[in-house]
């Protein structure tokens, strides 16, 4: 077990230190956003930073299904401070945050938005699930289960559910990547440290750059008390991305508790995507029903992005960084 008074000596070693609190945890100006804090050294890869806490920590702590942190109730996004500020000040893009293809991609993004008067496209019209980073600021309702081995975050948006792995080392059986990656993860006493490779590109948000498939993040979470007696749900993350990020980059994420919500009744359901006609049932001889696919060039088959499945529509087209299995692209070549 971590003592508490640990985290005061080493606590921007782990995320959101301000020195007033024993804990490490930065209490946001009138209980507002805390700040972010960036690692405690500059690392390479997001598994040199992942490391580095595990050996600071020895390995963290060992929680029993009495002793894990509970996280329950409906939760849903608060403010942050990495959504757009990380990107652009002003209205103005942040020039060298990005690399230069990815800064003229989004440039190239920001353009058609100018041009529409938003957004045409979005990767969640054509059923693609938020993914990370955008699951940390999509405005839907969560749900958070922490057991002794593993974590699960559940977003309502398109049953988008992250499922940390505690004290594994990471696995990829299918050489693929994933819209979620692969998480693991371990406690320091209240506080879970998660490390995410293995995942899609994707975008920080809706009209936010795009991510490559070599993103990464390192983040930390922990339940607080607010000033005012709520409590939230903070996170600081660092990104990091070697094709698209000219430097990791780390911001803040918060969650509030919606009562109001768990007083209504609701309840996380199955979210239903129709517009893919592509899995359909047929009958066979016997009457009995079986599940089919229209695969890519088969007659039938509905391409419901509607262009390469490798990028989106309003990116360059030799934009690296965008296909979907980097691990699989690359062993079949």
């Amino acid at each position: 077990m971590i003592a508490r008074n640990q985290f005061a000596a080493v606590g921007v070693a782990l995320c959101f230190a301000v020195g007033a609190s024993s804990l490490g945890l930065a209490q946001g100006r009138g209980g507002g956003v805390p700040e972010a804090v960036p690692p405690p050294q500059n690392f390479d890869t997001s598994t040199e930073h992942y490391e580095y806490l595990y050996t600071l920590y020895n390995g963290g702590t060992t929680h029993t299904y009495e002793t894990i942190p509970k996280w329950e109730g409906l939760w849903s996004a608060s403010g942050n401070n990495g959504q757009g500020n990380l990107f652009v000040a002003g209205g103005e893009i942040i020039e060298g945050v990005l690399t230069p293809a990815y800064e003229e991609a989004f440039r190239m993004r920001r353009q058609i938005m100018a041009e529409a008067g938003g957004q045409p496209y979005d990767r969640l019209t054509t059923c693609e699930p938020a993914g990370m980073p955008r699951w940390l600021v999509e405005p839907y309702v969560r749900e958070w289960s922490n057991t002794p081995t593993q974590s699960w975050w559940l977003n309502d948006l398109a049953n988008d559910t992250r499922r940390i792995h505690i004290n594994r080392e990471h696995q990829n059986v299918d050489g693929s990547h994933s819209s979620q990656g692969d998480s693991v993860g371990f406690w320091v006493d209240d506080m879970l440290i998660v490390h995410t490779v293995d995942v899609y590109p994707n975008d920080y948000f809706r009209g936010l750059p795009p991510t490559s498939n070599q993103f990464e993040s390192v983040e930390v979470y922990r339940m607080e008390m607010r000033p005012n007696g709520d409590q939230r749900i903070v996170a600081n993350v660092t990104f990091y991305d070697s094709v698209a990020l000219t430097e990791p980059l780390t911001a803040t994420y918060t969650w509030r508790p919606r009562k109001d919500l768990e007083a209504a009744g609701f309840r996380i359901r199955h979210w239903e995507c129709e517009s893919n006609q592509n899995t359909f049932l047929t009958f066979n001889e016997a009457g009995q029903p079986e599940t089919q696919f229209r695969l890519p060039g088969e007659e039938g088959f509905d391409d419901v992005r509607g262009f390469d499945p490798n990028r989106a529509p309003d990116l360059p087209p030799d934009l690296p960084g965008q296909s979907k299995n980097p691990i699989f692209d690359d062993a079949v070549q």
